[in-house]
């Protein structure tokens, strides 16, 4: 068996076959405040992935999320923090017990640099892990308090897809005034990406809850970003918009 060095390198070596300056340039203007980009895009970082599941069938799923914390220690490029992410994408709901949850908080927190890491994180990896452990799905709340902005925006992110979501034979309501706390602990957040998740939250929150997602809006609309609110309506008919963008706010 290859040490984890070896595995990594190989892994670098693939992303770099990979790579180009269009690839790259395209990747860029997504990140105003700039990325070190190397030139790989989602549909060749899963091929990766497959090609490194299937050619290593005699990794244990353990051994996998060692390689994948000793990838995240090198990683230089972002890329390389996605691909490493994503190692764990088809293990995660089915292996390892509930303690993972604290290695993806100290992933955030330590190796997460800009909001895609964040979400893809968030919304492949942590989300089937979170599938089969619905219990662990409120606990994410706490991040809250982090002074980490990716902590704080992953609080937002994990609950995205939880809002209604169907699991095996049930389905899954995330408690909506849960939701409405949460956006009231971020609501004043100076951090752009963190504001950009409360308005996501709400904005999921009202394809089910319109009613109280509206109310919330009209309740807090004087200390809410315009950019949140914009996010929040986004999906609502335009004379609803309209009208909610009309209210008077205090910030830009």
């Amino acid at each position: 068996m290859k040490n984890k060095k070896q595995y990594i390198t190989e892994l670098q070596k693939q992303l770099k076959s990979l790579s180009t300056i269009q690839k790259a340039k395209a990747s860029e203007r997504y990140f105003p405040h700039g990325v070190n980009c190397l030139g790989v895009n989602a549909v060749d970082i899963k091929s990766i992935i497959i090609d490194f599941h299937k050619n290593n069938i005699d990794l244990d799923p353990a051994e996998i999320l060692d390689i994948t914390e000793q990838f995240l220690k090198v990683a230089v490029y972002n890329e390389e923090v996605l691909l490493a992410f994503g190692l764990l994408n088809k293990l995660s709901k089915q292996h390892f017990d509930d303690s993972l949850l604290l290695r993806f908080e100290y992933w955030l927190g330590h190796y997460v640099e800009n909001w895609s890491q964040c979400d893809d994180l968030c919304m492949k990896t942590i989300y089937q892990f979170m599938l089969s452990r619905p219990h662990l799905i409120e606990s994410v709340q706490q991040w809250s308090f982090s002074t980490n902005p990716w902590l704080r925006r992953a609080s937002n992110v994990v609950w995205v897809k939880f809002i209604k979501r169907k699991m095996g034979k049930n389905t899954y309501y995330l408690n909506k005034q849960l939701v409405f706390q949460n956006c009231d602990l971020l609501l004043e957040d100076s951090d752009e990406f963190v504001q950009k998740s409360v308005g996501w939250l709400l904005k999921v929150t009202a394809a089910h809850h319109q009613d109280d997602v509206v109310q919330y809006l009209y309740d807090n609309h004087t200390t809410m970003w315009r950019h949140t609110i914009r996010y929040a309506i986004e999906k609502m008919e335009p004379d609803l918009r309209k009208q909610i963008l009309s209210l008077k706010h205090n910030k830009q």
